[in-house]
């Protein structure tokens, strides 16, 4: 969905440029040079673009659905760590990105979710995200959120990332997590409280081509992935008046879980075994949070996460 509202505002860019209006396109890259720095600087969101009437829509769709299970002390900054990415990453999208669900469950808190910087590259539909709450996955995104000296701020990382959406098969439950450990990082140097979200349902949106790690097609959206940026799953779900074809996700219910948080304690230069002891237990509390609900949203007994 971003990918094609992104590519829109490129073509509307490019007709611009070539059209009797390309003072507007040089005005605009004027614009966006003196604004580069805004999605690493808690973006520019706006209330009136989270609370359109379609997001309201968009969450009956599936429907979507947060749940709370622990309070989340608005004096305190938080990570939550979001899993899995699947195709569309829609429960972090409807969660996190409109209102009023997330502030009606946590008040005092304000979610930023940070997506890959080159979104922010693409003309329009930069202002577009920015107004919904995104923010960049750079470091210095990440730290900007968290330095607020009041607390309050929520930062929303998906943490497998473009590589894990090649994963998303329905029914799958692998998470590419035990190399990334960026965010752990993060969350020591601010003294960010970590919380694990697990999204049930979100790998079922959609129905990909097999691509089993070795295969020459999963070997392709690998180099690719690493070439660009993010990566290219080949998906397929239903049509808008029929469900055998199409790239309309199929209306599967999903359940974003919220855990309770991890303390964390601030240390401006933690050391590797630091970072790995607390990664350790952040993997500890995201398998504990996934197997108490697995049950309430149609997961076998015998089905666990798998962390690559």
């Amino acid at each position: 969905f971003l990918s094609l509202v992104a590519e829109f505002c490129c073509g509307f860019f490019v007709i611009l440029i070539l059209g009797n209006f390309w003072f507007l396109a040089v005005l605009y890259l004027l614009w966006l040079y003196l604004d580069w720095e805004t999605p690493c600087a808690g973006g520019r969101r706006s209330q009136w673009v989270r609370s359109w009437t379609v997001w309201k829509y968009f969450r009956e769709y599936f429907p979507i659905q947060l749940i709370k299970t622990s309070e989340l002390n608005p004096n305190h900054n938080y990570l939550l760590g979001f899993h899995p990415h699947g195709v569309l990453v829609a429960g972090a999208f409807g969660n996190f990105c409109t209102d009023p669900t997330f502030k009606n469950l946590f008040p005092g808190l304000t979610p930023y979710l940070h997506i890959m910087p080159i979104w922010f590259g693409c003309p329009f539909f930069r202002e577009y995200i920015m107004s919904a709450g995104m923010v960049s996955a750079s470091k210095e995104s990440v730290s900007y959120v968290l330095n607020n000296e009041g607390g309050g701020h929520a930062s929303v990382i998906v943490i497998g990332g473009a590589e894990e959406s090649l994963n998303a098969h329905p029914g799958s439950l692998t998470l590419n997590i035990l190399k990334r450990k960026g965010f752990i990082k993060m969350a020591l140097k601010h003294g960010a409280h970590l919380v694990p979200v697990f999204s049930f349902g979100e790998n079922e949106l959609f129905k990909q081509v097999a691509n089993p790690k070795g295969s020459w097609l999963r070997n392709v959206q690998e180099k690719l992935q690493k070439i660009m940026g993010f990566a290219l799953p080949l998906f397929h779900a239903r049509g808008v008046f029929q469900y055998s074809f199409g790239l309309i996700p199929y209306r599967q219910p999903i359940h974003t879980v919220v855990g309770s948080p991890i303390p964390v304690k601030q240390n401006l230069n933690p050391t590797t075994e630091e970072i790995d002891q607390l990664h350790a237990l952040y993997l500890q509390k995201l398998k504990k949070l996934f197997e108490e609900h697995k049950s309430n949203y149609g997961i076998p007994e015998h089905k666990s996460l798998i962390f690559e």
